[in-house]
């Protein structure tokens, strides 16, 4: 079994994990004061609780050089914002436990109701290419993937 400490470096916070924090480029452990970070885009970071901080994601680093490695990783991906309105549309359908009418859907997730069916659209997409991959959940004895906790490979429903 592993067992993780903060590296031992004689301060009065070398004990203390809550500390510290990795660099998201190398996995380094470094004090959290130490660490520098970035805002970046990022299409698939949906917050759990605040619309407004969807589509950016907080990169930590050890180093100037590593935080600039990353800042380009997230520079040079592509934001998709289909994926973006998946993530919206997820995050809202996780209080429902019913159908809910896409109209509502988009309502609630800020969005039009062409954006939330395009984010749907891009969910179920994912899913399929998934099962194509790997097969599908059910015939492999457990569930994968977005939308229905107990069936999370499986489409969203279309509303």
């Amino acid at each position: 079994m592993e067992h993780f400490e903060p590296p031992a470096d004689g301060s009065d916070d070398a004990a203390d994990a809550s500390a510290y924090d990795i660099c998201d480029h190398c996995g380094l452990a470094v004090l959290a004061q130490d660490l520098l970070g970035a805002l970046v885009p990022d299409s698939s970071a949906v917050h759990a609780s605040d619309p407004e901080l969807d589509g950016k994601r907080v990169v930590t680093a050890c180093s100037a050089g590593h935080l600039a490695m990353l800042v380009e990783v997230y520079r040079s991906r592509p934001f998709v914002p289909e994926e973006q309105y998946a993530g919206k549309v997820s995050r809202t359908l996780a209080d429902y436990d019913e159908p809910v009418p896409l109209s509502v859907v988009a309502a609630l997730c800020g969005l039009s109701e062409q954006q939330a069916q395009q984010g749907v659209d891009w969910h179920n997409a994912r899913a399929r290419e998934w099962r194509a991959q790997y097969g599908d959940p059910e015939n492999l004895g457990h569930s994968e993937g977005l939308g229905d906790p107990e069936d999370p490979g499986g489409d969203l429903p279309d509303r």
